[in-house]
C-alpha cells in the first residue's frame, strides 16, 4: 500500500507513561555502559585469583568489547525480526545470567566465555533504549528523552572506574558482576509491565524476508578483526606483531566484501542505503568523534595521575567522576533548549566547548592540583551534552519509521567503535611521544652539560648529607634525575596528544551547518 504522511504519535501512544518508560529502559542501558568500564580496575585483582597474568586477564575487556560491538549493528535487524520487547528483554535476561556467570568464574577462561555472552547480551539494550524512546516519544518532546537516555551511556563509563576500584578494594571484584542481579531483575519486570511495541513493527514482523547469512558472517568477521586490532594493537607493537597483520588483513577483506554483498542484496542485514542520508552519514561521523573525545579523556586523566603523579586508582577515578556531577545538571538543560534551537548549531557549540575543554588540559604538568584535574573533566562534560542530544535528534531526520531500529544500533556502533579508536590512538602516541622526548632529554643529562651537572653536584652533596657515601650518593643523584627525565617525557608526550585532540575537535566545529536543519514539526512517513 502507498504510504501516507501522518504523524506515527497520531495513530499510537504507548498505554504507560512516557517518561515512566523511559526510566525503566533507561534502568539496563545504565548498567550496560557501567559494565563496560567498572572492570578495568579490576584486572590486577582478577588475575591474582584465577592465577593468570595481567596480559591474559585483559581478555576480559576484550571479549566483552569484540562481542558487544558485533551485535550493535545487527540489532536493529534482529529486533525487527522477533520484537523489539522481546528482544531486548532478551538481551536484559541474558545478560544478568552471564553477569551471576561471570561471578561465580572459577578460572579465567569461564570468565572470557561468560563475559563475550554478557556483551553480545549488551550490544543490543542501547540501540533498543533509542529506538523504543524515538517511538515513545513524538518528536518535539525525543530531546528530553535522549537526554535521560544521554545521561546512561556517558556517565555511566565515567563513574565505572571509582565504582569499580571501591567495590573492588572493600569486597571483592565478583560483586561488580552480582551487582547487575536485582537490576537486571527489576528492568525485567518493569519492561514486561511498561514497555509494548508499536503497530509498525508488528507489519515489520510480518514481512518473510530472508536471513543475510553471508552479511552477517562479514560483519562477525570484520567487526572481530578490527576490535581485536585496535586493544591489542599498542600492547603488541602494532605491525611488528604478525597477529595485528593478520587481524589488519582480516579487517579489510571482510570489510570490503561486506560492503560489496550488503549493496548487492534486497534486503541486507544493515541497510547502507540508509547512508544515503546526508544528516544519517554525517551524524555517524559526528558520533564517531564524540566517541574519541569522550574516552580519550577518561583514559588520559586518570591514567596521568596515576602514572605521573602518584595517585591511587580510586582518587584518580575520582578525578573524572565529577565532571558526572555537571552531566547530570547540564543533560536536562540541553534537553530543554534543543527544541528551541537549530540542533546544528548546538552542535557546533557542542564542539567549541569541548575544544576548550581540551586546549585547558594543554599547561598540564608535574604540579597539577586534584581540583586543577577535576576542572579538566568538568570543562569538557559541559559540551558533552550538547553534542549527544542534537546529534541523536539530527539522525532521525528523513527517516523512515520502520528504520528507527537500524539507526539506533548504528549510532551506538559508531559511538562505541570511536570510543575504541580513540582509547588505542591515546595510549600508542603516548606511548611513541614518550620514547621521542625521553631520547631528547636523555641526551641532555650526561656529564659536561652545564645545568646537568649543577643539577646532578646538588643532589649529591644532598645525598651526601643524608648520610651516604660519595659514590652512592652520585648513583643516586643520577637515577633520581633520570626519574625526572621520564616524568618530563611522559608530561610532554601528554601535552602533544591532547594539541591533536584540540586540532582535530575545533576543525569538527563547522561540519554541523553541512547537515540538513530539520524541519519542525515534520510528520513521519508511515506504510499502511
Amino acid at each position: 500500500m502507498a504510504a501516507q504522511t501522518l504523524s506515527f504519535h497520531d495513530t499510537w501512544r504507548p498505554r504507560a507513561n512516557p517518561w515512566v518508560i523511559a526510566i525503566t529502559v533507561t534502568l539496563a542501558t545504565f548498567m550496560e555502559a557501567l559494565d563496560s568500564s567498572i572492570v578495568n580496575v579490576a584486572m590486577g585483582h582478577i588475575a591474582g585469583t584465577l592465577s593468570a597474568s595481567r596480559d591474559e586477564a585483559t581478555w576480559v575487556l576484550t571479549s566483552y568489547l569484540v562481542a558487544n560491538a558485533v551485535v550493535l549493528p545487527i540489532s536493529g535487524w534482529v529486533a525487527n525480526r522477533i520484537g523489539r520487547k522481546r528482544f531486548y528483554m532478551s538481551c536484559v535476561f541474558f545478560f544478568t545470567l552471564a553477569s551471576f556467570l561471570c561471578g561465580i568464574a572459577p578460572t579465567l577462561g569461564a570468565l572470557v566465555f561468560f563475559r563475550v555472552i554478557q556483551g553480545l547480551a549488551g550490544g543490543g539494550l542501547q540501540p533498543s533504549e533509542q529506538a523504543i524512546l524515538a517511538d515513545t516519544f513524538a518528536p518535539e518532546k525525543r530531546s528530553m528523552a535522549f537526554a535521560v537516555y544521554g545521561m546512561a551511556v556517558v556517565l555511566a563509563p565515567a563513574l565505572g572506574p571509582t565504582f569499580g576500584g571501591w567495590i573492588t578494594d572493600n569486597f571483592s571484584w565478583r560483586w561488580l558482576f552480582f551487582l547487575n542481579i536485582p537490576v537486571g531483575i527489576l528492568s525485567l519486570y518493569l519492561t514486561q509491565r511498561l514497555v509494548e511495541d508499536p503497530p509498525y513493527l508488528a507489519d515489520v514482523r510480518k514481512k518473510k524476508e530472508g536471513i543475510d547469512y553471508w552479511g552477517l558472517g562479514l560483519l562477525v568477521i570484520f567487526i572481530a578483526a578490527l576490535q581485536m586490532m585496535l586493544d591489542k594493537g599498542q600492547e603488541d607493537d602494532w605491525f611488528s606483531s604478525r597477529f595485528i597483520v593478520y587481524a589488519c588483513i582480516t579487517m579489510v577483506v571482510a570489510f570490503a566484501l561486506f560492503l560489496w554483498r550488503e549493496l548487492s542484496i534486497d534486503h541486507p542485514i544493515v541497510d547502507l542505503r540508509l547512508f544515503k542520508n546526508r544528516n544519517l552519514a554525517m551524524t555517524q561521523f559526528v558520533m564517531f568523534m564524540v566517541g574519541i573525545s569522550l574516552y580519550s579523556t577518561t583514559v588520559l586523566i586518570p591514567q596521568f595521575l596515576q602514572e605521573v603523579m602518584g595517585y591511587s586508582a580510586r582518587q584518580a577515578g575520582m578525578a573524572i567522576s565529577a565532571g558526572g556531577l555537571v552531566l547530570m545538571f547540564l543533560f536536562p538543560v540541553a534537553g530543554a533548549l534543543a527544541p528551541k534551537f537549530d540542533a546544528r548549531i548546538l552542535v557546533a557549540i557542542g564542539f567549541v566547548i569541548t575544544t576548550w575543554g581540551l586546549w585547558r588540559m594543554t599547561n598540564i604538568n608535574t604540579q597539577i592540583t586534584f581540583w586543577t584535574a577535576v576542572s579538566w573533566r568538568a570543562c569538557i562534560a559541559i559540551g558533552l551534552p550538547f553534542l549527544f542530544i542534537p546529534i541523536n535528534t539530527l539522525c532521525y531526520t528523513d527517516i523512515p519509521q520502520n528504520k528507527n531500529n537500524e539507526v539506533s544500533g548504528l549510532s551506538a556502533l559508531s559511538r562505541n567503535v570511536g570510543g575504541s579508536v580513540g582509547i588505542s590512538l591515546v595510549t600508542t602516541l603516548l606511548a611513541r611521544l614518550t620514547q621521542r622526548h625521553q631520547a631528547f632529554l636523555v641526551q641532555h643529562a650526561a656529564t659536561g652539560n652545564g645545568p646537568y651537572d649543577a643539577m646532578h653536584n646538588g643532589l649529591t652533596g644532598a645525598w651526601m648529607h643524608n648520610g651516604g657515601s660519595g659514590p652512592d650518593a652520585s648513583l643516586r643523584a643520577g637515577a633520581q634525575i633520570y626519574g625526572m627525565a621520564q616524568a618530563q617525557a611522559r608530561t610532554l608526550a601528554y601535552v602533544d596528544v591532547l594539541w591533536i585532540l584540540v586540532a582535530s575537535t575545533a576543525l569538527l566545529v563547522p561540519l554541523p551547518f553541512l547537515m540538513k536543519k530539520p524541519k519542525r514539526g515534520a510528520k513521519v512517513e508511515i506504510s499502511h
